[in-house]
């Protein structure tokens, strides 16, 4: 192979690989917003998980003294 063609050769490769790594940072960016979403979520379930257990655990309580 030629120098020139070798230059080409190397040229185009590393071509790919910049798209490449462009497609790949596109998408971890993406799933990093998801992922974000998702901690958000999850903190909020568990909020809200927490608030009914306090409310089920208050009303048995109160039943309970209520009986007695």
């Amino acid at each position: 192979m030629k120098t020139d063609e070798q230059i080409i050769e190397l040229e185009s490769r590393l071509a790919f690989q910049e798209n490449s790594i462009v497609e790949l940072n596109e998408i971890i960016t993406d799933q990093q917003g998801q992922l974000d979403r998702l901690v958000a979520s999850v903190a909020m379930l568990d909020s809200r998980l927490r608030l009914l257990a306090a409310d089920v655990g208050g009303e048995t309580a109160s039943k309970a003294e209520d009986e007695i």
